[in-house]
């Protein structure tokens, strides 16, 4: 089989892809409307995503996955978000817990997890966010206190996907409470659900519909020692950090998805629409903004994809990851605003897929690290890289 110069199979992806695009068209697309007006978790579609080996299509094969590069992945997202953005959070916070136990598990854990995680058996994502902590994750208050060969975890968490049909956690708690520097106090745990793992609430939401994103509280949970990835202490923040260039790949690909949506619909509706005699698309005022659209669109495509080349290459890739999360997400979000601008009063109603893209897309801006931040990661990122 052919393999480019980033040595991922270009057939494999090929197939891979088709059979994605026949899937999207046939079983997610005609019904998104009302899954996402109704706010309903699209199970079906989600067990066919199983069938398919969407969930462990970049854990290794020898665990049971696919083992497809980071760039078909993010292709992957790009064309689920396309469709309907709350799909690609389905896959991405679930393979984000797995990538944890992939890169940094004990192989007793590799071998227990995932081939679970791979076939959907076991399917949830990470428990970072809590009420008071987003961004500042050294911040967090849920607590494990060792006892025996158990940890007993008391705390809460916030806007957690996947976590109501889902049914495990990589769960970030601190361990070590007083611990200074306060990251040395912070680990990781496989949290499968069971007594004291309460899901209180599923949160609503501007868009993002149909996922499930709740609050959570841990009352006396207990996990047995083997759950902490890793088997240390202490190491819980720089193993999520690492996972989270990967969902940076993931919120960008699926900006440059709602991107890429924005601009088709923007491009069809034009073609048909006609004022003063003539398509709108003859307009110049509506060229200048189709054509704004298709170059913003564009460069996003290059920078997710140089992404996702440099993480498939094993190479520091929080300024090439931030770059993307933050120049495809706004472009999502502009997309999204011109392509209603360019629908008129239509792009108002709910009648048309423009309202959810505008909808979806500001989450985007603050998932995975606000858009703010990833400006000052790419800014240290330079500084660091170009010393003088």
């Amino acid at each position: 089989m052919s393999k480019d110069s980033n040595n991922y199979d270009v057939e494999q992806e090929t197939l891979i892809l088709d059979m994605l695009d026949k899937f999207l068209a046939s079983e997610v697309a005609p019904h998104v409307h009302q899954l996402e007006h109704d706010d309903i978790y699209p199970e079906e579609i989600v067990e066919k995503m199983k069938e398919m080996g969407l969930f462990g299509c970049i854990i290794d094969q020898e665990y049971g996955g696919l083992g497809l590069s980071t760039q078909t992945y993010a292709k992957i997202i790009e064309r689920m978000s396309k469709v309907w953005m709350s799909i690609s959070g389905i896959i991405n916070s679930h393979l984000i817990m797995a990538m944890a136990v992939q890169k940094n598990g004990t192989e007793e854990q590799k071998r227990k997890y995932l081939p679970r995680f791979a076939t959907g058996e076991l399917r949830g994502g990470v428990g970072l966010t809590e009420p008071d902590c987003g961004t500042d994750l050294q911040a967090i208050r849920t607590v494990a206190r060792k006892q025996g060969n158990k940890y007993i975890i008391n705390g809460s968490k916030m806007w957690i996907t996947n976590s109501m049909y889902g049914n495990c956690l990589a769960l970030l708690v601190k361990t070590d409470p007083d611990a200074t520097p306060r990251h040395k106090g912070m680990s990781l745990f496989i949290a499968e659900k069971g007594k004291g793992f309460i899901v209180n609430r599923k949160l609503p939401k501007l868009g993002y519909k149909g996922i499930d994103t709740c609050s959570l509280n841990f009352d006396d949970y207990e996990v047995d020692e083997s759950c902490l990835i890793g088997g240390v202490e202490g190491k819980g923040l720089q193993y999520v950090l690492n996972g989270l260039e990967l969902g940076r790949i993931n919120v960008a690909a699926r900006g440059l998805g709602v991107a890429q949506a924005a601009l088709e619909e923007a491009l069809q509706y034009s073609q048909i629409r006609k004022t003063f005699g003539k398509p709108i698309c003859e307009h110049q005022a509506i060229q200048l903004k189709l054509g704004e659209m298709a170059t913003r669109t564009e460069a996003a495509r290059l920078l997710v994809y140089a992404a996702a080349a440099a993480y498939d290459r094993g190479e520091r890739c929080d300024a090439e990851a931030g770059m993307a999360k933050y120049f495809a997400t706004e472009a999502g979000m502009e997309n999204s605003l011109e392509a209603m601008r360019i629908f008129g009063g239509y792009g108002y109603s709910k009648e048309y897929n423009v309202e959810r893209l505008y909808r979806d897309a500001p989450l985007l801006l603050i998932g995975e690290g606000t858009n703010e931040m990833q400006r000052i990661i790419i800014a240290k990122q330079m500084i660091e890289r170009n010393k003088v």
